[in-house]
């Protein structure tokens, strides 16, 4: 995966320390209900598409963007279905980042599925009930794309945190 401009500059005053990164991911389908994948470069997994907003960036547009980068294929977000902080992650070089992710689920409006970076080993359609094995976090997602609910998001502990608020 290649390395925004940006964050190399931050990381050559930050070091490895850890980074907190906006990232999105798109669950786009076409018209079939057949859900956008891309085979991964750097591990060869089947994911969903997802990328780091660039500064200023909407995180609408990063899925449009991102989509497009990866895929070929033009979308239009249509609603937001998971907000979640994931755990941080170390990578070989000893960088440390954590993303904030956004999901949206996406509806695809033209293009052709195709490898259009070098993120990518393949790209293909699937339909929801014929997918390839997909991590946890691919598969949540889709779930919840699939589902007419308000966004998820992890709901606190009850009393998680009052103590420093009251304070």
């Amino acid at each position: 995966m290649t390395t925004p401009e940006f964050i190399l500059d931050i990381r050559a005053t930050a070091g490895n320390r850890l980074l907190l990164l906006p990232s999105v991911t798109a669950v786009v389908f076409d018209d079939r209900g057949r859900v956008l994948l891309g085979r991964r470069t750097d591990n060869g997994q089947w994911a969903l598409v997802g990328g780091i907003a660039e500064p200023g960036e909407q995180p609408a547009l990063t899925a449009v963007r991102e989509v497009y980068e990866e895929t070929a294929v033009r979308c239009v977000p249509e609603r937001v279905i998971l907000v979640q902080m994931l755990k941080p992650i170390t990578y070989p070089n000893g960088d440390v980042c954590q993303f904030q992710d956004i999901t949206f689920r996406c509806r695809a409006t033209g293009g052709e599925a195709r490898v259009n970076d070098s993120e990518s080993l393949e790209v293909a359609w699937f339909a929801v009930d014929a997918l390839p094995p997909l991590e946890r976090f691919a598969l949540h997602r889709i779930d919840l794309a699939l589902r007419d609910e308000p966004t998820w998001f992890e709901a606190p502990e009850e009393t998680e945190g009052l103590e420093e608020m009251a304070e």
